[in-house]
């Protein structure tokens, strides 16, 4: 460990090994940028932590990753006040800022368990510093004294807080007590269900995104954008635009005509007073039928059975879905000719940061990428072709602007999940499954990566084993093939990414074998499941849900499991489909071992969406590509679940845990999505193939 004094601050960073040099492209801590010595503290291991206890009795930890709503600043925060004895309410988690170094990446379910022990071995040393610096002054035994409460209390009941402590503890370089994290038997924040810190900035309207922001001169700014997917601009007449009340500039873009203006309302009346043509991108001639041929077309072969055996077999389509975040794409930019600011949400900033300086031309120690909190992201954030823009049009109008992409700018030019096909086939002989094959096709994104546009070529290509762990049940031989298409569209990782459509897939076809050999459903799992920790979500599910509880007609149970990032879930749905066309999911149990859940809470409110997202991409929710051009707009037509749509009761059950943290914030939505698909099976006597399924 390294500890420094700037001013009155005691600031840590993490592990043995870290000095104090500056880091390009690392932002000033809190006592740098008010102290003399500025300072700078980094820390040699990739999360790069760095703790501050301030003057003002307040622990400080910026963040190398991003809050998007999964409550990941809640979860350090708890971290930290656990080995600390803080409370949590003196714990402050900012973001960090992008750096040149270290691990910034969100996403994968991996904030958590990358946090957990760097986070709790920096705050246990600080404990112990300042443990330390209390001892020296009331000249007692610093094993006699106790912490609580963001304070060192003694014996005798005198108490001194963390920040009277600071300078003082800056200094000490052995201290006198331990400085291991807690054992989990004496975890008391830790495992405690706790309510987001930032819960009452979020209804109150405190909380600031990056269109909250005030940056001097940013004005309001929105891109006219072509019909089609790729389209491209031919000529534009901007003379009406330009005239209009409000408006400050009117620049061409790689993506369109950008229009800055004196407040959004001008910038969008003078982006419709354009006059542009367009060409056509190259997937004008393909809609969804000619793709979800392609698809079928890629799908690799699953070879030949093994003999003697039976087969049950199913091809499953899975369509194009937004991630439509509730907070639009939003950034900031100021582009100058010797450096820039931009300010946005991003699961990627260091990516992100060279990518814009590549982009403006300038090099990336001159850029400067802030990251703000975002509402949501779901995997949209992981790519940054909003705040590239930005800077793009900041450069060219030389002004800052405030970019914002519509709700109607995002699904129909944004990133969205590709289209899949998907060939399954499970082998069954003297009631046990001896085989099971999974071949698969989705939308590939090599073609944005090669920097080439192609019209749509069919490539298809061996895999090894499957993304998905298919290797969940003692199944025989498991074998597993994918190919690709090519398609000049703008695709990016959703929540889950492979699994959300491939263990959902796999599942719909455990219960047909389970049909087929006319067994229960839960019951066929429980037999066939390698992992205990799998059969005991399962087994909760089953019995909190009420497992083979008579239903009336035209309403039934589906169920379903899922194991990934050390964690494993299983889900339990009930759904109303008297009315086919207009199926009602009216209960939710899930259950989920994670190891060590920091919040409870939190992994309750990650389990819900999850359920949300299953039920809304297997019964409603999709896009249409007609003639190369996206049909859906807005939440009036891209029909994600609403108020209306969403389980009558959910309840999530949560395994104690000792282990380390696993991941669990993409964890539940194969598990949901399988047991909605379950369900309606059941309850339509239905073998659904294409998803959504009314699309």
């Amino acid at each position: 460990m390294v500890y420094s004094l700037a001013a009155s601050t005691l600031t840590l960073a993490a592990p043995v090994g870290c000095d104090t040099s500056s880091a390009e492209g690392a932002e000033p801590t809190a006592a740098e940028a008010h102290g003399p010595s500025r300072v700078l503290v980094t820390g040699a291991d990739e999360e790069m932590l760095v703790l501050e206890v301030t003057a003002a009795n307040k622990v400080v930890v910026r963040l190398p990753r991003v809050e998007v709503g999964q409550g990941i600043t809640t979860a350090v925060a708890m971290m930290i006040a656990e080995e600390l004895d803080a409370r949590l309410v003196d714990v402050d988690i900012p973001l960090a800022e992008a750096r040149t170094k270290g691990n910034q990446y969100t996403g994968g379910s991996s904030s958590v368990r990358s946090l957990y022990d760097p986070a709790r071995a920096l705050a246990a040393t600080a404990r112990a510093r300042l443990v330390t610096a209390a001892a020296r002054r009331w000249h007692l035994p610093a094993r006699s004294l106790r912490t609580r409460d963001t304070m060192v209390v003694a014996p005798d009941g005198r108490t001194a807080t963390f920040g009277s402590l600071t300078a003082a503890a800056a200094r000490i370089q052995r201290p006198a007590v331990s400085s291991r994290p807690k054992p989990a038997s004496e975890h008391k924040v830790i495992g405690r269900p706790t309510g987001r810190i930032d819960a009452r900035d979020i209804v109150t309207g405190k909380a600031k995104y990056a269109g909250d922001l005030e940056v001097a001169g940013a004005k309001p700014t929105v891109v006219a954008r072509p019909p089609t997917l790729g389209g491209r601009l031919v000529s534009v007449d901007d003379r009406a635009a330009r005239a209009m009340p409000g408006v400050h500039a009117v620049v061409k873009v790689a993506g369109g005509v950008a229009v800055v203006a004196e407040s959004f309302h001008h910038a969008f009346k003078a982006r419709d007073a354009l006059r542009i043509t367009w060409r056509p991108g190259p997937l004008a001639s393909l809609s969804d039928v000619a793709i979800r041929s392609r698809l079928r077309a890629a799908v690799p072969s699953v070879g030949a059975p093994p003999r003697g055996s039976a087969q049950v077999e199913g091809e499953f389509e899975f369509a194009f879905v937004s991630h439509a975040p509730m907070e639009v794409l939003t950034a900031v930019a100021d582009v100058r000719a010797d450096r820039a600011e931009i300010w946005f949400s991003s699961q990627t900033p260091m990516d992100a940061r060279e990518s814009i300086a590549s982009a403006i031309g300038l090099p990336k120690s001159k850029v400067r990428v802030h990251v703000v909190r975002g509402g949501g992201s779901f995997g949209r954030r992981l790519n940054y072709d909003a705040a590239i823009e930005a800077a793009l049009i900041s450069k060219a109008a030389r002004r800052p602007v405030k970019l914002m992409w519509s709700r109607g700018d995002d699904i129909r030019h944004g990133r969205m999940r590709g289209a899949s096909h998907h060939r399954i086939r499970a082998s069954h002989e003297r009631g046990k499954v001896v085989a099971f094959s999974h071949a698969m096709a989705s939308v590939s994104e090599s073609y944005e990566r090669q920097g080439v546009a192609v019209q749509g070529g069919v490539t298809t290509v061996a895999a090894g084993p499957l993304p998905s762990d298919s290797g969940l049940y003692n199944f025989g031989r498991v074998s597993g093939s994918s190919g690709s298409v090519e398609l000049a569209m703008p695709l990016g990782a959703w929540r889950s990414v492979d699994s959300g459509t491939m263990r959902t897939a796999e599942e719909i076809v455990v219960d047909e074998v389970a049909a087929e050999l006319g067994k229960d459903p839960v019951a066929f799992r429980r037999g066939t499941l390698r992992n205990k920790a799998v059969k005991a979500v399962l087994d909760k599910v089953a019995a909190a849900g009420h497992w083979g509880r008579r239903l009336p007609s035209g309403q039934a149970q589906g169920v379903a499991v899922h194991e990934e990032y050390g964690s494993c879930v299983a889900c339990l749905v009930e759904i109303d489909a008297t009315d086919p066309k207009n199926p009602r999911v009216t209960k939710v149990v899930m259950a989920a071992d994670v190891g060590t859940a920091v919040n409870p809470r939190g992994l309750e409110a990650q389990l819900m969406g999850t359920a949300v997202d299953g039920i809304s991409t297997v019964l409603r929710a999709g896009l249409h590509i007609d003639r190369g051009a996206v049909r859906e707009g807005s939440f009036a037509d891209f029909r994600y679940a609403r108020q209306q749509h969403s389980p009558l009761h959910f309840e999530a059950h949560i395994v104690p845990s000792r282990r380390e943290p696993g991941g669990a914030g993409e964890l539940g939505v194969p598990a949901a999505a399988g047991a909605v698909a379950n369900a309606y099976a059941r309850a339509t006597r239905t073998k659904p193939r294409r998803f959504p399924i009314n699309f």
